[in-house]
């Protein structure tokens, strides 16, 4: 323990944002940067390295987060990184976009704000990149072994990583035009610039990984074949079924996906586009779902020019502090404000959309609501309470469903699906086809980005004992793992 009194001595700080006025008029992350460096120290010190870190069994990852504490309190950057490193492949990536259930897992967190974990490892591993501490690491001998991966989320680069550092030769299929999934083109820039997926690509590239974009297993390439040419193939896919919403008027022109609508922003981010073929410049934009996508759709509209900006939520506004049924360690479900929500808009609790209503041309104009609430256990519209809202674009952000099951994918391997519709897996992450394995979102169904890469490592372990008859990957988690943050 670096401070026994740190946590005495200072408060919660968090990473400053640039002002509002600022940002919206770009797609750089909302950060200011160097905002973090001066003040990480004192907030790492504020770990009480507990006898018991709960944070452990907050994050799937089981990072060991007393320790980087530490080693960033006494500016020992290097060490910090390489015990970051020991159990997160990507903390770059959840260091920006997990929801940090370790802070609500930890035990200054009874009774104090919690140590700002997540702004450490961010800090951590900037500053390895920073000093040229991030290098490849190819294995010191090859297998002999082929593995197929197919998704390029962090899932399976997770899985990928770990498998090529253990001496089998990799290949990463993604149906996307470049890598990275969800991370890529699902994540609005001011969440997350794409440099950072783009330097860990080359850092895997040169450890030996191999990519193939634009190629959509069950469709360009038969997966029954991908498996005779391959020694094991691990489902990384994801669960990309959007869910919908099937009232009167879903058929109007303007309501679109939420998955419809991101990755076209990115795409202009990346220079593929000029202008995002779905805009909401000088439209009223109605979101429809209160969780993080609906907040990144919020705030690309923001960037957009949106006349205005509405997100809709079914459930009642959550409350500022734990309620009983969620005590400490469990993740609560907290109102939150993001830094989109910073930037502007409505945001509707306790309310359904009925239907919607459009012009002469087919086109959405308006959005029809009525309150709801809870009784005995049912959510009934609160009679009286109808209304519509103008709505000139809207988007669908309401989570996932599964597995996309078009493709043939699941079909075309003959894997089974579990009682949620995922595919099923055993201790190993072995599905009911020899050598085919699954990792993430596809087996577990939509989740947090620190389980999908604990997935991916996790399957790894057992891809690798599959191909040698033993392992010594981490396996961080097990399938049927239900971490107090869930």
């Amino acid at each position: 323990m670096a401070d026994p009194k740190g946590f005495l001595n200072h408060e919660r700080e968090i990473a400053k944002t640039r002002p509002v006025e600022e940002r919206v008029k770009d797609w750089s992350e909302v950060y200011q940067p160097g905002s973090l460096l001066p003040i990480i120290t004192k907030q790492a010190s504020r770990c009480m390295d507990c006898g018991i870190p709960f944070c452990h069994n907050g994050c799937p990852l089981g990072n060991l987060i007393p320790e980087w504490n530490d080693y960033a309190y006494r500016e020992d950057w290097t060490a910090a990184s390489e015990r970051l490193h020991a159990t997160n492949n990507f903390p770059e990536f959840t260091g920006r976009l997990c929801p940090a259930p370790c802070e609500a897992a930890c035990v200054l967190g009874i009774n104090q704000q919690p140590v700002t974990i997540k702004n450490v490892e961010v800090s951590i591993i900037d500053k390895a990149w920073d000093a040229g501490d991030v290098t490849p690491q190819p294995p010191e001998r090859l297998s002999g072994k082929t593995v197929a991966v197919i998704g390029s989320g962090p899932a399976g680069l997770a899985a990928a990583q770990q498998l090529t550092r253990a001496g089998h030769t990799v290949a990463v299929y993604e149906r996307a035009d470049r890598i990275g999934g969800l991370l890529r083109y699902g994540i609005p820039e001011f969440k997350m610039e794409k440099r950072h997926i783009n330097r860990r690509i080359e850092q895997m590239r040169a450890e030996g990984t191999k990519f193939r974009t634009e190629v959509e297993i069950g469709r360009d390439i038969d997966a029954a074949k991908l498996r005779k040419r391959y020694d094991a193939v691990v489902v990384a896919a994801g669960a990309t079924t959007s869910r919908d919403l099937p009232v009167p008027g879903r058929e109007l022109n303007g309501i679109h996906f939420a998955m419809e609508y991101l990755p076209l922003a990115n795409k202009v981010q990346e220079g593929d586009l000029t202008v995002a073929p779905i805009s909401a410049e000088g439209k009223h934009v109605v979101v429809i779902g209160g969780g993080d996508t609906g907040a990144d759709c919020v705030g690309t509209a923001h960037r957009q020019g949106a006349a205005s900006v509405t997100q809709l939520e079914i459930m009642p506004r959550p409350g500022e502090e734990r309620n009983a049924g969620q005590p400490w360690p469990t993740f609560p479900m907290l109102y939150k404000v993001t830094s989109a929500h910073e930037e502007g808009g409505e945001r509707v609790y306790s309310v359904s959309t009925t239907h919607f209503e459009g012009d002469e041309d087919g086109n959405v104009q308006w959005l029809h609501l009525t309150e709801v609430e809870f009784k005995d256990g049912k959510l009934e519209q609160k009679p009286g309470t109808e209304r519509r809202i103008p709505a000139q674009l809207v988007t669908l952000a309401m989570g996932f469903t599964g597995t996309d099951q078009q493709n043939g994918l699941v079909e075309q391997f003959g894997l089974e699906l579990d009682a949620r519709g995922n595919v099923a897996r055993d201790a190993d992450f072995a599905t009911n086809v020899p050598g085919v394995f699954v990792a993430g979102d596809a087996g577990r169904g939509q989740s947090l980005i620190v389980w999908a890469i604990a997935e991916g490592r996790s399957a790894a372990r057992g891809v690798d004992r599959f191909l040698t008859g033993a392992s010594a990957l981490p396996a961080p988690i097990k399938p049927t793992d239900r971490a107090l943050a869930v």
